[in-house]
This record gives structure tokens, sequence and C-alpha cells, in this order.
């Protein structure tokens, strides 16, 4: 089973990507916000969980989310593999996730950063701001995001190069000439 998280900051596209890449290797795509929102909709014991740490006005728990990623291993056992969106976020979470996929017998397989210069990071999403009518996510808000996603994910970075299984993937041009680039990498390994 070939195990993928998919890194990148906000605006660099890993979640469109990362649904290319289920679709085209016929893997499951996990969003961790997805199926929170799922759940959440669908009434489950794990939805009135996080509904309820949401309502209370937390973010949900490491112990929540590898709960919620471990049903999802366990509800696909036949798949070919998985592309983690948007998971793990911390360190916890990375050694977290290690130690659940390691009771189902599972590894990461590779760890993919889209890399994308700031500039374009921020005309993206102000771009997309303007599009979905997001008045709150102004150019110093988006700067501010991008400075806390490279604060948390350089952690998580060096743990994964330590282990030998980061590489990084050019994350401009055309969503189709990304795509290509990323299943290079992956066909490489």
């Amino acid at each position: 089973m070939f195990n993928l998280i998919l890194f990148g900051p906000p605006g660099a596209g890993k979640g469109t990507q990362a649904i290319k890449i289920a679709e085209k290797n016929n893997w499951v795509h996990v969003s961790t916000g997805d199926i929170l929102r799922m759940e959440v909709k669908q009434g489950t014991p794990l939805g009135l969980k996080v509904k309820a740490v949401m309502d209370a006005g937390h973010l949900v728990s490491d112990e929540l989310l590898i709960e919620i990623m471990e049903s999802v291993f366990r509800k696909h056992t036949t798949a070919g593999g998985f592309v983690l969106d948007g998971f793990p976020r911390t360190l916890n979470q990375a050694i977290a996730l290690d130690k659940m996929l390691s009771t189902l017998g599972q590894k990461v397989s590779l760890v993919l950063s889209l890399e994308v210069n700031e500039p374009e990071l921020v005309q993206r999403l102000l771009k997309r701001a303007q599009e979905q009518g997001r008045k709150d996510d102004t150019e110093d808000v988006i700067r501010n995001r991008l400075v806390q996603y490279h604060q948390h994910t350089k952690p998580l970075m060096d743990y994964y190069k330590e282990q030998k299984l980061f590489k990084e993937a050019f994350g401009e041009g055309s969503i189709d000439d990304i795509f290509k680039t990323l299943c290079k990498v992956i066909d490489g390994n």
C-alpha cells in the first residue's frame, strides 16, 4: 500500500492535486477537514464528539484526529493507497500517525511538498478570497497564515527528511503541468 502525505502552504493547490493523484492511482483521498465536516453532518458518534469540541471553540485533539484517520484506514483495507491532504500538521500528529500505521502493518511511503513562491501564493489566495467573498482574507492575514504554515511545518519536514521520505515538487504552472510533475516524483518511488 502506498501512503502519500501531500504538504503545501495555503494556496499551493494541494487539495486539487490530492484529488487528481487519488483518482489517477485509485487511492483514497483523505482530507481531515472534509472528514470532520462529513462526520458532523451525518451525526455519527465520531461526528458528535467533533461537534461538541468545535461548538466549545476548541481545536480537535490529536487523539481524535488519529482516531478518525484509523477509522478511514480500517474502512478501506483493500485500497492500493492513500493521499493524506492536510494531515499531519504537527510533529506530534506525525509521530502518532506513524504509530497508528504501524499497528495496521503500514507506513508512510512518501511526503511530497508543493513549493510555490510567496508572491504567487498571495496572489492566488487574494483571488480566491475575492471569488468566494471572503473579506477577512486580506494580504496581511494571508501573509501571517503563510508565516504560521512555515513555522509549523518546518519540524515536520525535518522529521520526514530524517526518514528520507521527504521530496519537494515545483507547484507553479498549470494544474496539469503540476500534476505531471507530482506523478513523476510518485512514480519514481
